[in-house]
C-alpha cells in the first residue's frame, strides 16, 4: 500500500504544482518498494532459488540514481500489482482444490443405544452406527442400514444428479445427504476413509511443482542474464544511462515465472472440477506428454459392477446355497473390491441377513480371511480357499465346468473346508472403447492391457476393444515388469484400481487409480484419481493436461516475446522508464490472463444433445428389447432338436415377437429419432448407414415371415430348419451388431451424459412430441457393449479372483 500511496500522493502533488513534494513521495515509494524487493532476493539467494528479483531490484535503485522519480514508484507499484495478480489467479486457480479441502468433515453423530451423541470424527471406528442428518456430509464410509439415502455426489464426482442408495449399499464419505436423514454402519476410520485420501491427494496436488514450472526458473534466470547484458549494451552504446533503465524496467520476467504455474494449477484446478484428483504439477505435465498407455482389466476396463450368476454348494459338505453366499458377502463387506460389492449387493437382493466379520485381511491377487458368526471363513480363488489342500470331488467337476463354460469363479471355506462356490459375470466398462479411440486422438500410440486373468479372457477383452497388445496371467510383480518394459519406449501410463495395481501404478511414469471404487492402496500410489468411476474421464484428464500445458507455453511466450519486443524499443530510445513500467505492467497482465484459460473452457464447439424425454424413451424401449435379442440364436439353437409341433410352436411365438415388438421399435427409429438425431450431428444423412442396417433387418424378417408362411402344418422339414437357422443367425447378429452401435450413439447424445460438464452443455432439439417415460432405466452407457461381448457365451476361464 505504501508504494501506491507514494505514486497516488506523488502524482496529486504534481498536479498542484509541488513538483518536489511529488518527486520526494515518489522516490519514498519507490525505496520502500527497494527495500521489499532486496528482501525477497536474499531469501531467494539464501534458499538457492531462481533470484530472478534481481532485475527488478537493479531497476528501482537506477531509477533512484537516475532520479527517474516516477519509474521507480511505478515498478514498485508493478511489483505490488504483480504479486496481488499472482495472489488472485492462484487463488481462483486453486479454488476447486480448496473447496474439497474446505468440506472435511470434524464430527459425526454417533448412535449409542437409543441416543445419539456427537464425536470427533476421530473417535469413528469400523462397526460403529452413525447417523446422517439433511444436509451433513457423510463422515466416514459405510453400508447404509434402515432406509434409504439420497446423496449429493457433485463435489466428489461433478455428477449433479442425486443417487439413491438402498439399504446394504456402500456409501463414501465426502457425499452430501440430499434427503432425509439416515443411518450407515461404518466400514472404515476416516483416516482410512475414501474422503480423506483425497485430502491427502489434494494437500499433495497443492504442495507440487511442475517440471515446466522449474523450467520456467530456468529460463527466467537466462533472461535475467540477457537483460542485463541489453542494458549494459544500451547505456554503453548510446552513452545514456536511462536506456540501460529503461531496458531493466521492461525486462522483469514476471510473465513467465507467474503464467506457467498459474496454467498448471489452473489445469489441476479444472481436473478436480471434473472429479479427478491430479496430485500435482508435475503428474499433470507428464500426463500431457504420456505416449503409452498400460490398463488393468477388472474394475477398469471392464464395468467394474460384476454380478453374481449362480450359487453352487458342494452337498457333501452344506445344504444351504443361500448360506455360501450369506457367509461369503459378510466377510466381503469391508473390501472396496468390485467383485466384493457384487457378492454383498447379490445377498441383499435376496434379503439374506448379513453378520459384521471380525479380524479381516485381504490378501492382494488371491482373497480374503476373517471370522463370520464366530466361524473362520475364506473367500477367493480356489488354492486360496483350500489353503493348498485337495478340492473336494464336487468343487474339482465344478471347476472344470465352469472352465469349459469360462465362468468368473469365486470359492468359500468354512473352518478349513471348501463348502461352496459362486460364478459372476463381469461386462466390458460401456465407456472403454470411446475412452481408447479418445485418447488415440490426443496422441497415445499404444495400448497394452495388463491382467491377472486366464489368456483367453484377456485375449477376448482385449480383441473386443482393440487394444495393441495384451499381457495375461500378470502378478503383481510382473505387472512392475512390464510398466518398466513401456518406459524404455516413451512416457507410460498405468491405469489400475487394485490393490495388486500399486506397485505398477507407482513404477509408471503416470499412475491413475480408479479411485471411486478402487483400493486405497492404489490411490495412495497413483498420480492421478479418477474420483468418479467413469474411465472416460482419463481420457478427459488427458485433454486437459495437454490443454493446460499447451496455454502454459503460449502464455510465457507471448509474456516473453512482447517484453523482449519492448526492451528492444527502450534500448533504442523509444520507450522511457516511466512509460516503459506502464506497458510491463499490461505485459503481466495479458501473460496472467492469457494462463487462466487452462481453468475453464477447452472443448470447442458445444456437443449437441438429445433431450431428456427422448433419451428416456429409447432407455426405456431399449431396456425391454435388449434382454429379449438372445431369443433369436436360441431358437435358432434349439429347434433343429425340438420335435416338428413343438419347433413350429417356438418359430411362430418368435414370429408375434418380431412383428409386434421388434419391428415397430425399429420403424419408429427411422421415422421419429433418426431425424433429430441428423439434425443434431448436421451434414447430410449422416445416419445413413443405420438406416441401411434397418432396411437389412426388415428384409431378414421378411425372409423369415415367408419361410414361416410356407411351412407344413406339422412342422419344419430338415431343410426348413437349416433354412432358418441360416436366416436367425444371420439376423441375431445384425441386430447385435445394430443395437450395440445405437446405445454408443445414445449414450453419446445424451443429455444426462452432458450435463455434468458446464462447459458441454446439452442442446434442445426439435423433437416430436413423445409420450411420457415412466422413470429413468438405467443409463443407456451402461449397456454399450454388453451386446458385443463375446464374453457372455464362451468366457474363457478366470483361474483365480482377479484383485
Amino acid at each position: 500500500m505504501s508504494t501506491f500511496s507514494g505514486l497516488l500522493g506523488g502524482a496529486a502533488a504534481h498536479l498542484e504544482g509541488h513538483a518536489r513534494l511529488g518527486d520526494t513521495l515518489w522516490a519514498a515509494g519507490a525505496v520502500v518498494a527497494l527495500a521489499l524487493v532486496g528482501a525477497r532476493v536474499l531469501v531467494d539467494v539464501l534458499e538457492k532459488r531462481a533470484g530472478v528479483d534481481v532485475i527488478a531490484l537493479l531497476a528501482i535503485g537506477g531509477a533512484l540514481l537516475l532520479r527517474e522519480y516516477l519509474a521507480g514508484a511505478l515498478i514498485g507499484a508493478m511489483m505490488a500489482t504483480g504479486s496481488a495478480l499472482e495472489g488472485y489467479a492462484a487463488a481462483r486457480a486453486r479454488r476447486e482444490l480448496s473447496a474439497l479441502l474446505a468440506r472435511a468433515p470434524c464430527t459425526a453423530h454417533r448412535r449409542e443405544g437409543d441416543a445419539v451423541t456427537t464425536v470427533p470424527i476421530g473417535a469413528v471406528a469400523p462397526g460403529d452406527r452413525l447417523l446422517v442428518a439433511p444436509g451433513e456430509i457423510v463422515p466416514v464410509d459405510g453400508v447404509v442400514v434402515g432406509a434409504r439415502a439420497l446423496l449429493d455426489e457433485s463435489a466428489l464426482t461433478g455428477e449433479p444428479r442425486p443417487v439413491e442408495k438402498t439399504p446394504g449399499d456402500r456409501v463414501g464419505s465426502g457425499t452430501t445427504n440430499a434427503g432425509a436423514a439416515f443411518e450407515v454402519r461404518a466400514v472404515a476410520s476416516a483416516d482410512e476413509s475414501t474422503y480423506a485420501g483425497i485430502v491427502r491427494l489434494v494437500q499433495q496436488a497443492s504442495a507440487s511443482k511442475a517440471p515446466l514450472a522449474r523450467l520456467a526458473d530456468r529460463h527466467a534466470l537466462a533472461f535475467a542474464a540477457l537483460s542485463l547484458s541489453m542494458a549494459a549494451a544500451a547505456w554503453g552504446l548510446s552513452g545514456d544511462a536511462g536506456r540501460g533503465l529503461a531496458v531493466l524496467v521492461v525486462a522483469t520476467p514476471c510473465p513467465l515465472l507467474l503464467a506457467v504455474p498459474i496454467a498448471i494449477v489452473g489445469g489441476i484446478s479444472r481436473s478436480a472440477r471434473r472429479g479427478i484428483v491430479v496430485k500435482g504439477g508435475a503428474a499433470l505435465e507428464a500426463l500431457a506428454r504420456a505416449e503409452i498407455l498400460l490398463l488393468d482389466k477388472t474394475g477398469t476396463l471392464t464395468f467394474g459392477g460384476p454380478r453374481v450368476t449362480g450359487v453352487t454348494c458342494f452337498r457333501s459338505i452344506i445344504d444351504d446355497d443361500m448360506e455360501v453366499l450369506r457367509l461369503a458377502a459378510s466377510l466381503e463387506q469391508t473390501s472396496s473390491h468390485p467383485l466384493s460389492a457384487a457378492l454383498v449387493r447379490a445377498a441383499r437382493e435376496r434379503r439374506l441377513g448379513l453378520s459384521f466379520p471380525e479380524g479381516v485381511h485381504e490378501a492382494p491377487g488371491a482373497g480374503m480371511t476373517g471370522r463370520v458368526d464366530g466361524r473362520a471363513v475364506r473367500v477367493g480363488s480356489a488354492e486360496w480357499a483350500a489353503q493348498g489342500a485337495p478340492l473336494p470331488e464336487e468343487a474339482r467337476a465344478f471347476r472344470r465346468r465352469a472352465s469349459r463354460a469360462g465362468a468368473m469363479t469365486v470359492f468359500v471355506a468354512v473352518d478349513g473346508g471348501v463348502i461352496g462356490a459362486l460364478t459372476l459375470d463381469d461386462p466390458i466398462r460401456p465407456d472403454a472403447p470411446r475412452t481408447l479411440r479418445a485418447l488415440r486422438r490426443v496422441g497415445i500410440r499404444r495400448v497394452v492391457m495388463v491382467t491377472g486373468d486366464h489368456p483367453l479372457v484377456a485375449e477376448a477383452v482385449g480383441a473386443t476393444l482393440g487394444v495393441d497388445r495384451v499381457l495375461a496371467q500378470r502378478s503383481p510383480e510382473e505387472k512392475v515388469a512390464a510398466v518398466r518394459e513401456a518406459r524404455a519406449e516413451g512416457l507410460t501410463v498405468m491405469i489400475g484400481d487394485g490393490i495388486n495395481d500399486a506397485p505398477a501404478l507407482a513404477a509408471a511414469d503416470v499412475g491413475v487409480a480408479m479411485g471411486a471404487r478402487g483400493a486405497t492402496s492404489s490411490a495412495e500410489a497413483a498420480d492421478v484419481v479418477l474420483v468418479v468411476d467413469r474411465l472416460d474421464r482419463f481420457a478427459e484428464a488427458v485433454s486437459i493436461a495437454r490443454r493446460a500445458r499447451t496455454i502454459a507455453v503460449q502464455s510465457a511466450l507471448l509474456g516473453m516475446g512482447l517484453s523482449l519486443f519492448a526492451m528492444g524499443a527502450a534500448a533504442f530510445g523509444f520507450l522511457p522508464p516511466a512509460a516503459g513500467a506502464l506497458l510491463q505492467e499490461a505485459i503481466d497482465v495479458a501473460a496472467i490472463l492469457s494462463a487462466l484459460r487452462a481453468q475453464s473452457g477447452g472443448h470447442g464447439a458445444r456437443r449437441p444433445a438429445l433431450g431428456e424425454a427422448m433419451s428416456r424413451r429409447l432407455e426405456l424401449e431399449h431396456d425391454q428389447l435388449i434382454p429379449r435379442l438372445d431369443r433369436v440364436r436360441v431358437v435358432a439353437e434349439r429347434i433343429d432338436r425340438l420335435a416338428k409341433e413343438e419347433a413350429r410352436e417356438e418359430l411362430e411365438a418368435l414370429d408375434r415377437f418380431l412383428r409386434e415388438r421388434l419391428l415397430p421399435h425399429e420403424r419408429a427409429d427411422d421415422a421419429e429419432v433418426y431425424p433429430v438425431i441428423s439434425r443434431l450431428l448436421g451434414g447430410e444423412d449422416p445416419l445413413a448407414c443405420m438406416s441401411a442396417t434397418h432396411r437389412e433387418i426388415f428384409h431378414l424378417v421378411r425372409l423369415y415371415e415367408q419361410l414361416l408362411g410356407e411351412l407344413e402344418p406339422r412342422g419344419p422339414t430338415a431343410a426348413d430348419v437349416q433354412d432358418f437357422q441360416r436366416i436367425l443367425y444371420g439376423l441375431h447378429a445384425v441386430l447385435r451388431l445394430h443395437f450395440a452401435q445405437e446405445e454408443e450413439l445414445y449414450a453419446s447424445l445424451s443429455e444426462r451424459y452432458h450435463a455434468d460438464a458446464p462447459d458441454q452443455p446439452a442442446v434442445s432439439s426439435r423433437e416430436p412430441p413423445l409420450q411420457q417415460a415412466p422413470a429413468p432405466a438405467p443409463a443407456t452407457a451402461r449397456r454399450v457393449l454388453r451386446l458385443l461381448d463375446p464374453l457372455r457365451h464362451g468366457r474363457s476361464p478366470s483361474p483365480g479372483r482377479p484383485r
